[in-house]
């Protein structure tokens, strides 16, 4: 193989990482926990401990 023929699938390897990467962004199925990670600057500090005992404890 050439240094061109790989440079070439190099860059697709990339630009499908990428459209991946945008898909999995704007997916509907991640809109709640991004919004919820885009509010947290503005949560109480006990609204973030009740989460946090809720989340540990339904993972038990």
């Amino acid at each position: 193989m050439e240094i061109g023929t790989l440079r070439g699938l190099g860059t697709i390897l990339v630009f499908v990482a990428f459209i991946g990467l945008v898909l999995w962004a704007y997916s509907s199925k991640r809109k709640k926990s991004f919004d919820e990670a885009a509010n947290l600057p503005f949560a109480d500090e006990t609204d973030i401990k009740k989460r946090e005992e809720e989340a540990s404890r339904s993972k038990k």
